[in-house]
């Protein structure tokens, strides 16, 4: 395994189809933002397996829900059931699943639904291409680290990788065999083997509400 060479990268982005155009609506981004009273915005969670990503996205959602905010949540082994069921975890396959959601994230934000997107996302590159698209479209792309040591992801392994990864029966998984490439500017780091489920949650609330995705609580 490894990382995907930039020329492969550079593939996977050109535009193969040709004589497509991009056909306007009347309804805006920013009319819908309106209509459901909040803004559109991608909550990225990256970080090793069971490093508690998937955890603290369903407490969000939950929390979010019941304020009356709509969002949606894209978690790893999902997607991998329905639209990327047709991608491993070669480096190139790990590369596509990020594109493809990235993808699927942006249309989530145009909608003005808040996309909470929980994949371990290994390669820095893939997750900065993420968010080079939501720029270019200029939609908030939130990086959150959910930072823990190795070892203890490893000895929570809730799926039992970790112990398979160690047995050889997992090549190039994710911190044992094939790299995990911190954020080097991510908006919020969570620690969460440090914090309850609670404070990490209030934190993701307080930064979206500084970044005006949600309203000030007095509103």
């Amino acid at each position: 395994m490894g990382i995907p060479s930039k020329m492969w990268l550079k593939g996977m982005a050109e535009q193969k189809a040709t004589n497509v155009h991009w056909h306007e609506g009347d309804i805006t981004t920013e009319d819908r933002n309106k209509l459901l009273r909040q803004k559109g915005a991608t909550i990225w969670f990256t970080g090793l397996s069971g490093s508690g990503k998937s955890t603290i996205a369903v407490a969000l959602e939950g929390v979010l829900y019941d304020m009356g905010h709509l969002c949606y949540r894209l978690d790893g082994d999902n997607v991998r059931l329905g639209i990327n069921k047709n991608l491993g975890f070669s480096a190139e396959d790990r590369t596509e699943n990020i594109r493809r959601v990235g993808e699927v994230s942006k249309l989530f934000v145009d909608t003005g639904v808040i996309a909470l997107s929980s994949f371990i996302s290994p390669y820095r590159a893939d997750r900065d291409q993420v968010r080079a698209l939501h720029d270019a479209a200029g939609m908030d792309f939130i990086e959150v680290f959910v930072d823990v040591p190795l070892d203890v992801a490893e000895n929570r392994d809730p799926k039992g990788l970790y112990k398979k990864a160690r047995a050889g029966e997992i090549k190039g998984f994710t911190g044992i065999d094939d790299p995990y490439e911190a954020p080097l500017h991510p908006e919020l780091v969570l620690n969460s083997h440090e914090m309850s489920l609670e404070d990490e949650v209030t934190a993701i609330l307080s930064l979206l509400r500084a970044r005006n995705v949600l309203p000030a609580e007095n509103n």
